[in-house]
């Protein structure tokens, strides 16, 4: 065992003392390592940060699995016997209703442990007035204390109290703009079934999504089901589980236990999974191209190396070097170009990444994971070793008597 690391010892140093002797040809190299790691690096966490981003807006102001009672179908009667019926099918409107026997399910849900939170939500389609200002809202009946396990209202809340109950409510930034309203105020809620009350707006909230700014008014679940003319009923039970991206599955899951229409976010949201599919193809080419860029410059230089070191080579195999050793050395020399080239390009990617976030645009903030500079790390080193391969087999492959004598 001695012995082995003996020799890999005098082989390492070998390649240091070959590198050394062709400085600039080094420098140059792992400075090109260097740029391709920072690349690498820099890339992936823009665009790992830039797609939390989007992710975290759009989940900020939604569930991550919402369900439904199943759509109402239209009764057809078959045709008689030997007669052919042709049909054009129009879809059924769907009219409010609630989701039956919703406690069983929600206490089911909340024993499942794919799921982080449930909220059983009423909501429908009314009126705001305040004076001669009328807008189209929606209600959406909660329970506060469920409902922030969802979309944590007290973050967005602008002015006011998180309150709702005793006809206190919470409506949007632009709704309120809209009405000419603020904290305190008085507004009337009409649904148009001869169902209205004066509420109290206790707070003013901003999601960032205009339309729901616009017309989200939040009360409290039994006042909104009194005035949706549901009565103990809910629409719509909200759910959020701890893996986003598993939602798709666990809805399916979940649908298939309650019986009722599961839909995730991904579903919802099918074009920005598009572009964020897009956009890490787009990243993992980038990573492709640039690491078979720094594969051709290591081999290059290596080839180089063998050719000025015919006779160097030559005369180590003469003093009884074996083949599998010369090819070593040049692996060696692959594999200290990934290291310090990829450890110089990770310093530099975090130079990068802090200027970005202390001087950038500011609408999101870039991290970096010690994973991704570990990959990073761990490819470079790879794509050196296999770039020193052809250049190594053709160093171990020389006839030393051929070799010695090179010029």
């Amino acid at each position: 065992m001695k012995i082995f690391f003996g020799r890999l010892w005098i082989e390492w140093t070998i390649a240091i003392s070959f590198l050394r002797e062709g400085r600039a040809q080094s420098t140059m190299i792992t400075v090109g390592v260097a740029v391709g790691v920072a690349v690498i690096v820099f890339v992936t966490a823009l665009m790992q940060g830039l797609q939390s981003n989007i992710i975290q807006r759009t989940l900020g102001t939604q569930a991550h699995i919402r369900l439904l009672s199943p759509d109402d179908v239209n009764q057809i009667v078959p045709p008689a016997v030997g007669t052919l019926q042709l049909l054009q099918e129009d879809k059924r409107p769907q009219r409010l209703r609630s989701i039956n026997n919703w406690q069983q399910i929600t206490a089911t849900l909340d024993q499942l442990p794919l799921l982080t939170a449930v909220s059983p939500v009423v909501s429908g389609p009314a009126f705001a007035q305040r004076g001669d200002a009328l807008e189209s809202v929606a209600l959406v009946g909660i329970n506060i204390e469920r409902y922030q396990k969802i979309i944590p209202l007290k973050q967005y809340l602008i002015s006011g109290q998180l309150r709702v109950g005793a006809n206190d409510v919470l409506i949007g930034s632009q709704l309120a703009e809209d009405l000419g309203v603020q904290v305190g105020n008085k507004l009337r809620l009409d649904t148009g079934q001869q169902n209205s009350a004066v509420v109290n707006i206790a707070g003013i909230f901003e999601l960032g999504v205009r339309e729901l700014d616009a017309r989200y008014v939040y009360l409290d679940l039994k006042q909104a089901q009194s005035l949706l003319g549901l009565p103990g009923g809910v629409t719509v039970i909200d759910l959020t589980v701890a893996d986003i991206f598993q939602a798709e599955n666990v809805a399916a899951q979940v649908g298939r236990l309650t019986s009722l229409q599961a839909e995730s976010w991904i579903k919802t949201n099918a074009q920005l999974m598009n572009a964020i599919s897009a956009q890490s193809l787009s990243t993992s080419m980038i990573i492709v191209f640039v690491a078979i860029s720094v594969a051709f410059g290591i081999a290059s230089v290596l080839s180089v190396s063998v050719v000025q070191r015919t006779r160097e080579i030559g005369i180590l195999r003469a003093t009884g070097a074996t083949r599998q050793q010369i090819l070593r050395i040049f692996l060696f020399q692959g594999a200290l170009f990934g290291l310090l080239g990829s450890v110089l390009g990770s310093l530099a990617s975090y130079a990068l990444v802090w200027v970005f976030n202390n001087f950038g645009p500011g609408l999101f903030y870039i991290p970096v994971s010690i994973e991704l500079i570990m990959l990073a790390l761990l490819l470079a080193i790879l794509t050196g070793v296999l770039a020193a391969a052809v250049p190594a087999r053709r160093a171990a492959a020389l006839d030393p008597v051929e070799a010695i004598r090179h010029v």
